[in-house]
């Protein structure tokens, strides 16, 4: 027994539209393959009349892909290492520059701790000391600037110099290396503000003191006046003062070698960020060199799973993606090849009786009239199968629904009689709900009661009936027919395996249709069959363990 789509002559209450026409039918046991109806040559297309293909793109797209695979821009590699160039180097920046500002506000705090401890020595000094020659108290500033400037000792790049009634007087010891007199203009400034400040002793003793910065066109520097009033009434200050160019010259030479070092650890983190980014992103070469050798032509390809990171996992999703592709267009060239192979013979001789009609012949007119509808019926049938193999690939082919096992078989079993002259018969019920397509079931099914009809002589038996375990449910049709020979019994689900017998005809097309159903519920079609004794054909399911576990809990229920 073989499938094809038949149709039975009186469909059933609840059949679907799917039925075949009479003409359809599979090949049964022992018999020859049937010759192929000559076909007519093709003419090739003109360039002008080329039309793109499924997977092949015009020519203008090809350019305009190849222009957008050639766009000038920047690698992920060198995106990737800029970006971390420039990171890094911005850190560094950063953290150096706030470190210099730091730095250098710490040395100028330091510089003001330092002017304000020496002014409160040398104000004690004025206030509690006592001449060394005389062991009394200071007679004049003159002699106070003297041994308070012999006392004090400046750091490297401080100065000293004592100034009495506003003038210059006393330097700094020779033995210290830096001396307030060699720069004029800081002492021009000096003597005037020495002045000031030591006239304020007598009305604002509190403010009297001063800490500034003074810039000349030698350098900047930090200095603090400390006036003092003689008792005598003479006037004098001491000026201590650090040069903040040369305080600063040595944090700036720190930073200059800081900068040389960021700038090192620049090179060698874009040199080892190199290394390492071009090992990540070997991977997408890898990716990208076996994606370019990928074409239409040929999807067959597969790219290598490196590693196991989130790269390996895209590469996985890629391959699935061709796997999806391949398929897709495998199912569209087998759908082009199937409408060029089978079409062409029902135009061809529609054509040819056409042309060879004699217009005032009545009779033949309607004769050759009659055969073209006749064609046109069975190639508007074998549209409808196409179609129907086509959307088996589509995801919404079934639709899923609770259905009683039972129920479904004894339907089937109504439904069937109509077929043809056989002693049908039920030879079992499964008393099981599962979730499948009834639609789409009783579409296969029917199918292949209907070929059962086909291959078996009037009177003979026909039985149909579903059993279920806790894994599967299994739907069948047996006959009595010619049955099928064991080299054919899996060729007779291939798209168009087909063969003569006992003149029945068919488009090859029922048992491919049968097993795509199948297939779409999870499952597959199996045949057993003996020549001469006929053949079973079983559709079998698999039962989720939802359902079978369902199934389990509830028989208590029913026996109680």
């Amino acid at each position: 027994m073989t499938h094809g789509l038949t149709d039975p002559g009186h469909p059933a209450r609840g059949r679907s539209s799917f039925a075949p026409g009479p003409d359809t039918e599979e090949f049964p046991v022992g018999a020859a393959t049937r010759e192929q109806p000559a076909v007519a040559p093709v003419e090739e297309p003109t360039a002008g009349d080329t039309v793109p293909m499924s997977g092949e793109q015009p020519a203008d797209a090809e350019e305009r892909d190849t222009a957008t695979r050639r766009r000038p821009g920047w690698s992920v590699r060198t995106r990737v290492l800029t970006a971390l160039i420039l990171l890094s180097g911005l850190a560094l920046l950063v953290a150096g520059t706030t470190a210099y500002v730091l730095e250098r506000q710490r040395l100028d705090e330091g510089m003001q701790a330092s002017l304000d401890r020496s002014g409160d020595e040398f104000l004690t000094l004025a206030n509690e000391g006592v001449d060394p020659k005389t062991g009394q108290p200071f007679q004049n500033v003159t002699e106070l600037l003297l041994v308070a400037m012999g006392r004090i000792v400046p750091s490297p790049n401080e100065g000293m110099a004592g100034f009495v009634e506003g003038v210059h007087t006393y330097n700094a010891p020779a033995e210290y290396p830096y001396q307030l007199q060699r720069d004029a203009e800081l002492i021009a400034q000096l003597g005037p503000r020495t002045e000031e400040r030591a006239e304020l002793m007598a009305t604002a003793p509190e403010e009297a003191r001063l800490i500034t910065t003074i810039d000349t066109e030698m350098g900047s520097y930090r200095v603090a006046i400390v006036p003092v009033v003689g008792p005598g009434g003479d006037t004098g200050a001491l000026v201590l003062a650090f040069d903040r160019g040369e305080e600063h010259a040595q944090l700036a030479q720190n930073y200059r070698t800081y900068a040389l070092v960021a700038l090192g650890a620049v090179l060698l983190i874009g040199a080892l960020g190199f290394l390492i980014v071009s090992d990540l992103l070997k991977p997408v070469a890898l990716l990208r060199s076996a994606a370019s050798k990928i074409s239409s032509s040929d999807l067959s390809r597969r790219i290598e799973v490196v590693g196991n990171d989130d790269l390996a996992e895209l590469t996985v999703t890629v391959n699935g993606m061709l796997d999806r592709l391949e398929h897709a267009f495998s199912s569209q060239r087998e759908l082009l090849d199937d409408v060029g192979h089978e079409l062409r013979t029902p135009l061809t001789v529609i054509r040819g009786h056409l042309e060879l009609m004699d217009t005032s012949d009545a009779e033949d007119a309607a004769a050759v009239r009659a055969l073209a509808l006749d064609e046109l019926d069975r190639m508007n049938g074998l549209v409808e199968e196409l179609i129907t193999l086509a959307k088996s690939r589509r995801p919404d082919f079934v639709t899923m629904q609770p259905t009683d096992i039972a129920v479904l078989t004894d339907e089937l079993h109504i439904k069937s009689q109509p077929l043809g002259e056989r002693r049908w018969m039920l030879d079992s019920l499964a008393e099981v709900e599962m979730e499948l397509d009834p639609y789409r079931i009783t579409q296969a099914w029917l199918q292949l009661a209907s070929n059962a009809v086909k291959f078996s002589d009037d009177g003979s038996t026909v039985a149909l009936g579903s059993s279920a375990d806790d894994a599967t449910v299994r739907l069948w049709v047996r006959d009595e027919g010619v049955g099928i020979a064991l080299d054919d019994q899996d060729r007779i689900f291939e798209r168009f395996a087909r063969a003569d017998s006992a003149g029945v005809e068919g488009s090859g097309l029922g048992l491919t249709i049968v097993r795509s159903i199948a297939q779409a519920h999870g499952g597959d079609v199996e045949v057993t069959s003996t020549p001469g004794a006929g053949s079973t054909f079983t559709i079998v399911l698999p039962r989720t363990p939802d359902t079978a576990e369902q199934e389990l809990l509830g028989a208590p229920e029913e026996e109680s």
